[in-house]
């Protein structure tokens, strides 16, 4: 399977390719970062993303699209920021038929360096030592595009089975409560019947105890 991880941001987006299989070793197939200059338009900077992405994407054919997850923060141009880029990864991706997984930082922390608290010295040292390079991919926004990548190899199948089968107990929780629905309309429709064919059945009688017939009795 091969894999292109993003570290989604405007001013630095982080690229990384790797091929694998869940639970085996990586391989890097390249990693990068494309740069924007904040004085630059907002427009043409995502336009610049989007170009360097498409070419990412035509050129590696990934099976699989991996994004850190935006997150809170207190600089709301950064956040701004890395929500614009990575609606341009959700759109490319879309666009060429493929799916997108999503991974917040602390969950790549803890794939690739055992601990969801990890600072980007440790994700680097960690994706260095998992890939067996001969040295830490610079800058850090690489490192950290490769560790979402490798976070998607060694996760993304076992979170794709869970979300398949809460997909399935949710169908089958829908199938039973429909069931249930129509078998409580049938018995009100069976107990309605039921019961205007057994008021037919019955003989008329006259009022005070009169007999059948219409006439008192003599």
């Amino acid at each position: 399977m091969r894999v292109l991880g993003v570290d989604p941001g405007l001013t630095r987006c982080g690229l990384g390719v790797v091929d694998g299989e869940a639970g085996g070793r990586p391989t890097l197939v390249e990693a990068g970062v494309v740069r924007t200059d904040a004085a630059t338009a907002t427009g043409l900077r995502l336009l610049a993303i989007e170009e360097v992405l498409a070419a990412w994407l035509d050129r590696h054919r990934p099976d699989v699209v991996a994004v850190e997850r935006v997150f809170a923060q207190h600089n709301l141009r950064t956040v701004m920021g890395t929500a614009q880029a990575s609606a341009l990864v959700l759109v490319a991706a879309s666009r060429r038929g493929l799916a997108v997984a999503w991974h917040t930082p602390s969950e790549v922390k803890a794939a690739v360096a055992g601990s969801g608290r990890a600072d980007k010295t440790a994700v680097g040292a960690a994706v260095t030592r998992i890939l067996r390079l001969a040295e830490t991919p610079r800058p850090a926004d690489a490192a950290d595009a490769i560790a979402i990548a490798v976070c998607q190899l060694w996760r993304g199948p076992g979170q794709a089975r869970l979300a398949a089968a809460e997909r399935a107990a949710a169908r089958g929780t829908a199938a039973g409560r429909l069931s249930a629905t129509t078998a409580a309309h049938r018995l009100v429709a069976t107990t309605t019947t039921t019961t205007t064919t057994t008021a037919r059945r019955l003989p008329a009688t006259t009022a005070a105890g009169g007999s059948p017939g219409g006439r008192a009795a003599r």
